[in-house]
């Protein structure tokens, strides 16, 4: 895309040039702020072999749980297996690779891929499998282990509003990895609720910036709630 409009017509051209083999970074936290409608025309392009990157992995059948149904993820970087029985079944089984990260370790890397920083020393996962077969250095008393930054071909993410120039806001705890997840992207895109004009969003109110957006589609969601709890 060039120019400042990033707005995209349709769902295929937001995700034209995905392939096979590719990295795809995905926002969200359970069922919350994920690019619900972008999860499904990546399920759609029939994609296989990626390397996904996200907290978790949705649900049976929803979110980035559809990509396990036809085997489209080959290895997945998460901080957690969540409620996806789909999921933890193959990776028992052998057929997903899977490298679990503390989730403020997999927060940095995403951040520090966008930030140009190729690697950083933090001391979580010193001493557990999450350390081994990398760096580690001693600053002052303690152990620091050697983190690579993350960086994904395809980044998708869900926003709250935006403007056609791509700067976009997130509603409260849907923003979750998504600011993240959208710094790290070669190609970002992002699907909102509502796009408006340059000048309507107040701009201490942006939290991901233009600059970091490539295309932009507005969508409509289900938002469906993981799990749902009620009073008697």
């Amino acid at each position: 895309m060039a120019g400042f409009d990033k707005r995209v017509n349709s769902y295929p051209e937001a995700l034209a040039g995905l392939e096979d083999g590719m990295t795809l970074l995905a926002g969200g936290f359970g069922l919350c702020g994920i690019p619900e409608n972008l999860i499904a025309e990546v399920k759609s392009r029939g994609v296989r072999n990626l390397t996904a990157v996200s907290n978790n992995c949705g649900v049976d059948g929803f979110g980035l749980g559809l990509l396990l149904e036809d085997r489209q993820i080959r290895k997945i970087l998460a901080s957690y297996v969540g409620e996806n029985a789909l999921f933890e079944k193959q990776m028992l089984e052998g057929d997903l690779e899977v490298e679990l990260t503390p989730q403020g370790n997999l927060a940095e890397r995403m951040r520090a891929g966008g930030a140009g920083i190729p690697a950083f020393y933090t001391a979580t996962g010193y001493g557990t499998p999450v350390a081994e077969g990398k760096e580690v250095r001693i600053f002052g008393d303690r152990h620091y282990v050697l983190e690579e930054a993350i960086i994904g071909d395809f980044a998708i993410v869900k926003g709250w509003k935006a403007d056609t120039y791509g700067n976009v806001i997130y509603r409260k705890t849907a923003r979750n990895f998504n600011p993240l997840v959208a710094m790290a992207g070669k190609i970002t895109v992002v699907e909102v609720e509502e796009i408006v004009e340059p000048g309507m969003l107040d701009p201490d109110e942006i939290q991901t910036p233009g600059i970091y957006v490539d295309r932009l589609i507005q969508g409509a969601f289900e938002k469906r709630i993981e799990k749902r709890t009620v009073s008697a």
